[in-house]
């Protein structure tokens, strides 16, 4: 199948790209690794171009997933990969110097069982390292051929700029959808102005925006359990949005999650939302969003109902909140 597709750096993708964490951890127990591997294959075989993994995800076991189930296609999609967070001693650690990015980076590469990968981002900002470390870092990397492009995650508008100084920056991944509009503040206009693509990840909201949340019931080791947003009484308050937020959708003909990615779509061009998924039937009806551009009556009637800061309750742990370094919006809530 042929998407739509939008430019991200040197490479041109499909216009949704496909996160790989649900397959390894954070939303329960993850599918199998045979169930993992069919899901990639038929996500190529529907066009998908890009796809969106990390040393983090699954302590490694993402990587290795994509490497063992698709390396073979190599030459049918662009390949991204995050550094900086991965496993220390154990446990989920950050770690921005460039000897901790160049041992995760070989650590990726022989998991992905490949020689190169073409996006490699920060995750997240080590605030004990000076950006411009870190990505001299990358740099290094690239003139090595091990990497193709460099891309940050959930980084604010300065640190997009130092670390643009230092080398051009392909991609900034931030969360965004319409109930999570972080990168409103400064980050789109940022990347506008510097010619860098947006990488939306969860663009439904973690499941919010897809139908699969009415009651804080998850499974055991799932990460939305800690979210204040997600969580009752809060998620009482956003579940009721929620559901207008789903009439609107069945009142145009598309599915919950086809109206958030829409929604994302029609932001800016240079957007392009990740979506993850473990349900084989959730990666054609996600695609769908890109053939069918939103109407602007219907993206103005998403932003009426989900204007910034609609929901209650922080987005993410304080823990986890504390190396996020993208603007927060006026009055946002902390956990």
């Amino acid at each position: 199948m042929t998407l739509p597709t939008r430019a991200l750096g040197p490479f041109t993708v499909s216009a949704i790209g496909l996160g790989g964490m649900n397959l390894s951890h954070a939303y329960g127990s993850p599918p199998s690794a045979a169930d993992g591997g069919r899901l990639l294959n038929q996500a190529l075989d529907l066009g998908y171009t890009l796809l969106d993994t990390a040393a983090l995800y699954g302590a490694g076991e993402n990587e290795r997933l994509i490497g063992r189930a698709v390396m073979y296609r190599r030459a049918e999609f662009t390949l991204a990969s995050k550094c900086v967070l991965d496993m220390i001693d154990g446990k989920r650690g950050l770690d921005g110097s460039p000897a901790a990015i160049a041992r995760t980076l070989d650590g990726a590469l022989e998991r992905l069982g490949t020689d190169h990968i073409d996006l490699y981002y920060m995750h997240r900002l080590d605030r004990q390292v000076p950006v411009e470390d870190s990505i001299g870092a990358l740099v290094r990397a690239k003139e090595a051929g091990k990497i193709g492009a460099i891309g940050l995650s959930e980084m604010s508008a300065t640190t997009i700029r130092r670390a643009h100084a230092v080398h051009p920056i392909a991609a900034v991944q931030s969360e965004y959808s319409p109930a999570v509009r972080n990168p409103e503040v400064a980050v789109l206009d940022a990347c506008a102005e510097l010619g860098i693509a947006l990488v939306a990840f969860s663009p439904v909201a973690r499941g919010l925006l897809a139908g699969a949340i009415r009651d804080d019931a998850y499974a055991e080791g799932d990460i939305r359990r800690a979210m204040p947003r997600f969580v009752a009484p809060l998620l009482t308050h956003n579940v009721a949005i929620v559901a207008e937020f789903d009439a609107i959708a069945v009142q145009a003909g598309l599915t919950p999650a086809q109206l958030a990615l829409g929604w994302v779509l029609a932001q800016r061009p240079f957007i392009i939302p990740i979506p993850g998924t473990a349900n084989p039937a959730h990666l054609i009806e996600n695609l769908a969003a890109a053939e069918r551009p939103l109407a602007p009556d219907l993206v103005a009637a998403v932003d009426r109902l989900l204007p910034p800061g609609a929901l209650k309750g922080a987005r993410y742990t304080a823990s986890m909140q504390a190396q996020i370094d993208t603007e927060l919006l006026p009055d946002e809530e902390l956990a």
